[in-house]
């Protein structure tokens, strides 16, 4: 790479919070960026200069967890909730550590396709065209389904159960 080229590495804490949120183990996430750095820097001749590189790199570990998603690789109900937090927060009170946990447990019983939305907008702070663009949806798509992720979390935090739908093919 050239002086003129950007630097990836920066962009490795938030893709590591990501995945650390995606995955909800350290050692499958740190895999994840792994898997994510070493495409990116395999394909880097498709990334078009003067676009958002971290969009980019969030769309390459998107594409790579929706594909271990489908190949088993990794469960489908990812966050564990044995006390270890994987989002960082500042030291909370013991309430809040209990509100901490119960968001990860919350977070756990999303669909996939709603937790990568809620964590992109939410955790990551993405824009809903960037999110779109990292998840390869249209932009109501990604409105739609942080409605309805934020919804589900809601009636969870408050100890409700949320009936699943079913999937029609």
């Amino acid at each position: 790479m050239t002086a003129d080229t950007p630097d990836i590495a920066v962009h490795i804490p938030r893709l590591r919070r990501y995945a650390r949120a995606l995955v909800g183990d350290a050692s499958r996430a740190d895999d994840l960026v792994q898997d994510t750095l070493e495409r990116a820097l395999r394909k880097f001749t498709l990334w078009r200069h003067g676009s958002d590189l971290r969009a980019w790199l969030f769309t390459i570990m998107h594409n790579i967890f929706i594909n271990q998603l489908r190949a088993n690789r990794l469960p489908s109900v990812p966050l564990d909730d044995t006390g270890e937090n994987t989002l960082a927060a500042p030291p909370a009170g013991q309430e809040q550590q209990l509100q901490i946990r119960d968001l990860m447990t919350a977070l756990r019983h999303l669909p996939a396709e709603f937790r990568a939305v809620v964590l992109l907008v939410g955790l990551e702070e993405l824009s809903y065209d960037e999110a779109a663009r990292v998840l390869g949806v249209p932009r109501g798509t990604v409105m739609s389904r942080l409605a309805r992720g934020r919804e589900k979390l809601q009636a969870l935090m408050a100890g409700e159960q949320v009936p699943t739908l079913r999937r029609v093919k």
